[in-house]
């Protein structure tokens, strides 16, 4: 995947290691010998620690330390919604018309804080950052809640907003030319606009008009790039890849990931199950370590061997535990490929920690590769 595709996107509930898988896969791909970007939209920054990077903002920065023998780069990046929505009306308005929205009151709450603006400006950076070819590979970091694939339907959503009743009246008066509302829109329309006027304000009032009328001229075209986006997506030369922890809420949250992608129809590229646990003697059963433990106790001999014997034991039930978690979606989702992430010492947080999680990854043992 990491030799052929041009967009991977990770997606997954919180706290799964979803923001490290990413990172693991751009380096991965980058020192394999191709130009990658990773762009995050989580609002943490775990990304910038594990990349060595002392911030991540809107514009791609080039990671150091990794090897470059092959030809690759990496670059890493996280999305500023705002940044980027004012770069849109930058873009598509003429520098008067630009000003007047970036001052609208209306607008900067809407570029800052508006529920599914960070959605709607994924889709735009994504766009974008294809439309560059710069980059071999895109490797997108989603929110990490249902949310993360609600940049699905950012176009139908985005088209919902703007031909919403309300939105027409209000963009009305704009298109008149300032004409009385109850000429424009007829007495009851009218009345009730006199209510709003009441209610908001007069000058409040003007201000979301204005703000209504001056984003209807760049809604054609952020609608049509969102709906390209939406059709890269789905193309060949995407893959999405679905991130859990091996527990009972992030395998059911992974579960609506994996029906959520099939039914509209984009291509999965398998299930990413981080921090694992695993025996390496399976024959020394959960019962037989307790009970030599206890043996040892009651003969008052080798009490870090009995020690030993009980950690053993709690993770090998553990293990179990997880097994019969992973079972459950296995047989759930049959078709769905799975690979398993091992849990490690100690937190990732450095290049060389993503490097072993990029082997896990591509179930590569790491000495194998180095040596």
């Amino acid at each position: 995947m990491l030799d052929t595709e041009r967009i991977v996107v990770c997606c997954g509930s919180g706290g799964v290691g979803k923001t490290t898988t990413a990172a693991a896969l751009a380096l991965r791909a980058a020192e394999r010998g191709r130009r990658v970007v990773v762009l995050t939209i989580d609002p943490a920054r775990r990304l910038a620690q594990s990349l060595g990077l002392t911030t991540l903002d809107n514009t791609p920065r080039e990671v150091a330390g990794i090897d470059l023998s092959a030809g690759g780069r990496l670059d890493a990046m996280m999305l500023d919604m705002k940044r980027t929505f004012d770069e849109i009306v930058l873009a598509h308005s003429s520098p008067e018309r630009a000003q007047a929205l970036l001052d609208n009151p209306f607008y900067q709450t809407l570029s800052s804080s508006f529920a599914g603006t960070q959605e709607y400006m994924a889709m735009e950076k994504l766009g974008q950052l294809d439309a560059t070819d710069e980059w071999d590979l895109i490797v997108v970091d989603t929110p990490p809640t249902r949310s993360a694939l609600d940049f699905l339907d950012a176009p139908t959503r985005l088209g919902t907003f703007l031909d919403g009743r309300l939105l027409r009246i209000l963009l009305a008066p704009a298109k008149a030319g300032g004409r009385a509302y109850a000429k424009v829109l007829g007495a009851g329309i009218g009345m009730f606009t006199r209510v709003l006027t009441k209610v908001l304000g007069a000058q409040l009032l003007t201000d979301l008009s204005v703000f209504v009328a001056a984003l209807e001229t760049m809604f054609g075209g952020f609608r049509a790039r969102a709906d390209e986006t939406y059709r890269l997506l789905g193309e060949q030369g995407t893959s999405f890849v679905v991130v859990a922890a091996p527990e009972a809420a992030a395998l059911r949250e992974a579960s609506y990931f994996v029906d959520r992608l099939d039914a509209d129809g984009m291509p999965l590229a398998g299930l990413v199950v981080n921090r694992t646990h695993h025996s390496d003697a399976s024959t020394l059963t959960v019962e037989r370590s307790l009970a030599a433990a206890e043996n040892l106790d009651e003969h008052g001999e080798h009490p870090l061997a009995a020690a030993v014997l009980r950690i053993h034991a709690e993770r090998a039930r553990l293990a179990e535990r997880e097994a019969r978690l992973r079972e459950r979606f296995t047989s759930a989702h049959p078709d769905t490929p799975l690979v398993e992430v091992e849990a490690l010492a100690e937190d990732v947080h450095d290049l060389e920690g993503l490097r072993e999680i990029g082997c896990a990854l591509a179930r590569v043992d790491r000495l194998e590769q180095t040596g």
